[in-house]
């Protein structure tokens, strides 16, 4: 699917679904909070959330006191409900619309968060942009987490194809720029009360000889 489709696509989905009805929904972020309190991120740390859209981390970021949060998503009504949802406290987070694959960051970032948008890259030419993206954006001693479908989960997701991934084939295909420091697989229940098995790993840069 290229970046047109897929901004049509996700358009369509926020268009025509509440927010409680969405696979994804979850309105506390257990895992991807656990690896932010895990780092010890000070408040004043770079914080985006690729694929963030109308999720709950933001909400929780800016409860426990980060100012430096960015939310990206390729679909403009996604960001517009979060604003919404967040009201004035919108103002303190930098929105950004684009599609992760050919994402041009303004800035790098300490911390690199991203539940469930890298397994909807499914070409070899979109994947590759968007891990050189991660490196040169992602501070020297920044952080990157990703979420994907494990191999035990689903193969689809509103309707397109993901790529699913293993602790093992995470780590492969990020071992030119990061190396692993964890990783964990979690169940996620969706509001239709199916089980999805997501792998999260958490990874730092590789350090020029």
């Amino acid at each position: 699917m290229n970046s047109i489709d897929r901004k049509k696509h996700w358009e369509n989905i926020y268009q025509t679904k509440q927010l409680n009805e969405v696979s994804w929904y979850q309105p506390t972020p257990e895992t991807s909070l656990d690896f932010i309190k895990q780092f010890n991120l000070p408040v004043t740390a770079k914080i985006i959330d690729i694929g963030g859209g109308d999720s709950f981390l933001v909400d929780h970021l800016l409860d426990m006191g980060y100012q430096d949060i960015t939310v990206l998503d390729i679909s403009q009504v996604a960001i517009d409900r979060a604003k919404q949802r967040l009201g004035v406290k919108s103002k303190k987070v930098k929105w950004i619309v684009a599609d992760a694959a050919d994402f041009k960051p303004a800035e790098q970032y300490d911390f690199w968060h991203d539940r469930a948008a890298f397994h909807f890259l499914t070409s070899e030419q979109d994947i590759s942009n968007y891990i050189t993206t991660a490196k040169q954006y992602i501070h020297p001693s920044g952080i990157l987490v990703i979420g994907t479908f494990s191999e035990q989960g689903p193969k689809k997701c509103s309707g397109i194809e993901i790529k699913q991934y293993s602790e093992t084939t995470m780590t492969s295909r990020l071992k030119n720029f990061f190396e692993k420091i964890k990783c964990i697989t979690v169940d996620h229940k969706t509001p239709s009360g199916a089980i999805q098995n997501f792998v999260f790993c958490s990874f730092r840069k590789l350090q020029a000889a």
